[in-house]
């Protein structure tokens, strides 16, 4: 058999704190009703005292490392792909996880495509594993709360309403021989790289005035012209991404047997499934965490594993898109590899 990477593990953590519809409705104003029906949110998960981004990333390490029953000295590289938004600013967080999950022969690096960063992990760590011979365990951890970085109060960002808390990890190992990642495809689209900023904090607006702390969270300059030009965009790209991946893969959407894909708002899931040609039995509408960024995937992978959507052989498509702008998709055929495959 070729080389090729499969996913060993994945771990999750959420908080013990948990947000309802109706506690954020009281929040932002907006009816309980639409938050549940339009933005597609039963509850949401928030940081408790102690949940840290990296402490969340480590969390979920250690429960993909018990799951893979490994050795932690057999990890190679630790790869941070959680959120920028971090223990502390200019700070690495990959060092600090390498430690504490005792990873202790690994060498390691932080990395950021927003929410789609899970799916550039995942090409990043095979990328790194098929071109070094000494590289052959690798794992990928997140952790992400900006949920911090949203006002509440803020109708223009409200699409971000939906933002939760959690950790993931995945450990990826070198002609693991299942869970065979296939075809990745990663788009962006630069227009729209200053529409959704934090507009102080950055070297664009520094030293900081204590004033500044009263914007420091997510906005945009020109809410409708954003809107419009998102939304004439967006689902166009997410269907690139998602065929591309397949090409690469030498399939097709009639090969999709489960679909991890972000959460958003219920009617644009609704969209994309209709689109894709499937129902509701492929894939899992993440109602019950939010959005928790580039999470989203291992939550839903973990979700139709226990639920018995995702079977040996299935086809998983996992789909993300980031602020800046960034859509993702990766192609994995869970279970034993078969031949032939393209990697």
């Amino acid at each position: 058999m070729r080389d090729h990477v499969g996913i060993l593990s994945i771990g999750t953590y959420l908080p013990s704190r948990f947000l309802t519809a109706k506690e954020l409705a009281e929040q932002t104003g907006i009816p309980e009703q639409v938050i549940v029906e339009k933005m597609g949110i039963k509850k949401k998960y928030i940081p408790g005292p102690n949940d840290t981004t990296s402490f969340m990333g480590i969390m979920a390490a250690r429960e993909a490392i018990k799951r893979a029953e490994i050795d932690p000295k057999e990890i190679d590289v630790v790869i941070w792909n959680g959120a920028q938004h971090k223990d502390y600013p200019c700070w690495l967080a990959s060092t600090k996880v390498a430690y504490e999950i005792g990873a202790t022969k690994a060498w390691t690096f932080d990395m950021e495509a927003m929410c789609g960063s899970m799916i550039v992990g995942l090409q990043v760590a095979r990328s790194l594993m098929l071109s070094e011979k000494d590289i052959n365990t690798v794992i990928l951890v997140s952790g992400y709360r900006n949920v911090d970085l949203v006002n509440a109060k803020n109708k223009a960002t409200s699409f971000m309403f939906d933002i939760g808390t959690s950790g993931s990890a995945a450990i990826i190992r070198k002609n693991l021989g299942k869970n065979v990642i296939l075809g990745i495809s990663n788009i962006v689209d630069g227009s729209f790289a200053e529409d959704c900023i934090i507009p102080v904090g950055g070297t664009k607006k520094w030293p900081m005035v204590p004033e500044d702390l009263e914007n420091y969270f997510f906005q945009i300059k020109d809410p409708e012209s954003f809107k419009e030009r998102l939304s004439s965009v967006t689902l166009k790209n997410f269907y690139f991404v998602i065929d591309d991946a397949l090409r690469k893969s030498n399939l097709s959407r009639k090969d999709i047997d489960y679909l991890a894909i972000l959460h958003f708002k219920r009617s644009a899931h609704y969209e994309v499934l209709k689109e894709l040609g499937l129902d509701e039995s492929k894939t899992t509408y993440l109602e019950e965490y939010g959005h928790m960024g580039q999470n989203d995937q291992i939550f839903s992978i973990e979700e139709g594993l226990k639920s018995g959507k995702i079977k040996e052989g299935s086809v998983v498509v996992l789909v993300g898109a980031g602020v800046g702008w960034t859509w993702n998709a990766a192609v994995v055929r869970w279970g034993k590899a078969v031949e032939p495959t393209c990697w």
